[in-house]
């Protein structure tokens, strides 16, 4: 084998085993003090059209708690659509760089 073509190949396989690496899981601490407790929450990548499912599934975060919450979606993204939907029926929506924050609070 040429130097040339060890060269390429240990490239690719570097390239291969840093993949995986890229695609971290996120997790932040989920801060409620808005007075309402929060029956759904609910996240997507900015470049996605619809929401993933419901994060608390049937869970409930009251107001005054918090929770660390982690996204396990396999993507190597940042950037999320957030969506929070409260005891009374108000929602929020809001973008997040979840990569560089260590928690989000709803006031």
């Amino acid at each position: 084998m040429t130097s040339v073509s060890r060269l390429v190949l240990w490239g690719a396989l570097a390239t291969l085993a840093a993949g995986p690496a890229l695609a971290q899981d996120l997790t932040f601490e989920l801060v409620n003090v808005s007075g309402y407790d929060l029956v759904e929450f609910y996240t997507s990548p900015v470049d996605v059209g619809e929401w993933e499912e419901d994060v608390f599934g049937t869970g409930v975060l009251p107001s005054g708690n918090s929770v660390d919450v982690t996204i396990a979606d396999g993507r190597s993204q940042c950037s999320y659509d957030l969506r929070f939907v409260f005891a009374d029926g108000d929602v929020i929506e809001d973008s997040a760089d979840l990569c560089e924050m260590g928690s989000y609070t709803i006031e």
